[in-house]
């Protein structure tokens, strides 16, 4: 229902527009002239059961949002690279704010706020849902009610529970819509410390394995937490009501909290940060894999996705989301650099030594390359105008391994720059 394209016959008054046989009252304020951009995009057919209560800022291009769109009471859309594509529904169950994003085919955004992010064909979010510039869902990943995401990105079928906050996060994992890596309701990832230190984005999985869709799914239980950075394998679980603080590296382990209970203390020493190496092996592993991931977007996604105009605008923003994420993790990492003048250790080695690294590594991740064995594999015959996850699950051993080789190459290539420290 609500899918696809509707058509639709509208006959204007002074007091009345006419929707699907029925005639619904407008007030006598109501825009009627045709350089409103509410009458445009009703002409247009975008379907909005009480336009009224629709608000559509003058800078919204009404060429880039797809005759069929529901727009229900309470939508209000803003910014001009605004792009939402066919049978996408916005504010199913309350009132939702759309600024500058770009949607893709039949995506659901249910409630809240939404700036800055793209949401590939059917991802869905919950009401309540407060996401922040520097997200990215790929195909049918979704979060539940009261969702909090900010520089996250999500890998096809990837599902958050409700009352969730998850920024800083890039996760993988899973073949399908029944057999996904999942994060309980209730849970957090910690990526504030003490020190006001933000280097603390987690990777759940990889991009060279995830972007395959054939790893098994990571599991974090309900009420629980991580407390950045971290890493996790493919097919870990961590168990329900624990905060994890530390790497989940075994594939095919169940990680969880010690059960004797209780709070230990001990000294601490303000502005000394514990064992920097392993922060830094974190922030530069995940660089390395947003690296990999633009490679993957430039050179298979782009392909598949530059025929539909709602796609296509969707990865350009799919790209300047991980341009905007390598510069946050950058950013991020360089304000926790100059708190490592009191760590003591390899702190102040590190320290010395960072701005020469800087240079090399920002050398390497501004240089935007396509593959053209991966376009190639985009483009091969009979995939016709199948979606990325089924065209990437006809990939047959060989070219999986062509994939996860270029893509691989390209988080080594990055992480090579950070030696002897990681």
């Amino acid at each position: 229902m609500l899918k696809g394209a509707f058509s639709l016959l509208l006959t204007f008054s002074r007091k009345k527009h006419r929707l699907y046989g029925m005639d619904i009252p407008l007030p006598p304020s109501f825009p009627l002239d045709d350089d409103a951009k509410i009458i445009k995009l009703l002409r247009r057919g975008v379907l909005m059961p009480q336009p009224a209560s629709v608000f559509v800022d003058e800078d919204v291009n009404v060429e880039r949002i797809a005759p069929g769109v529901v727009l229900h009471p309470g939508t209000r859309l803003e910014g001009p690279d605004l792009s939402i594509g066919p049978g996408c529904v916005i504010g199913g169950e309350t009132p939702a704010t759309v600024v500058d994003c770009q949607l893709g085919h039949e995506v659901a955004l249910k409630g809240g706020f939404f700036t800055g992010s793209v949401f590939l064909d059917e991802s869905s979010c919950g009401s309540g849902a407060h996401v922040r510039p520097g997200c990215l869902l790929e195909e049918e990943a979704g979060i539940a009610h009261t969702v909090g995401l900010k520089q996250t990105i999500l890998f096809p079928f990837v599902t958050l529970g409700s009352l969730v906050n998850f920024c800083d996060v890039l996760m993988a994992g899973g073949t399908s819509r029944k057999d996904h890596s999942e994060v309980g309701s209730s849970f957090i990832h910690f990526n504030f410390t003490p020190h006001a230190d933000k280097a603390t984005a987690s990777l759940f999985g990889d991009v060279p394995r995830g972007v395959l869709l054939d790893q098994p799914p990571i599991f974090l239980g309900g009420q629980g937490g991580v407390v950045g950075p971290c890493t996790a394998e493919f097919g870990t679980i961590l168990a329900a009501g624990g905060v994890l603080r530390e790497d989940m590296s075994e594939a095919g382990h169940l990680y969880r909290s010690a059960d004797d209970g209780g709070f230990r203390h001990q000294a601490y020493t303000p502005g000394r940060i514990r064992d920097p190496i392993k922060k830094l092996r974190a922030n530069v592993r995940f660089l390395g894999n947003l690296h990999a991931l633009e490679l993957w977007y430039r050179s298979f996604r782009q392909a598949r996705m530059e025929d539909d105009p709602y796609r296509a605008r969707c990865c350009e923003g799919a790209l300047g989301v991980i341009a905007s994420a390598k510069e946050e993790r950058l950013r991020q990492m360089g304000k926790w650099i100059g708190l490592l003048t009191a760590s003591g250790g390899e702190g102040p080695l590190i320290q010395a030594h960072w701005q020469q690294h800087e240079r090399r590594v920002r050398d390497v991740l501004a240089a935007p390359e396509t593959d053209e064995a991966l376009r190639a594999l985009a483009e091969r015959p009979g995939d016709g105008n199948s979606s990325v996850p089924d065209a990437v699950h006809r990939l047959d051993a060989s070219e999986k391994n062509l994939v996860f080789s270029r893509l691989n190459a390209h988080v080594e290539a990055v992480v090579c720059l950070f030696k002897p420290f990681v």
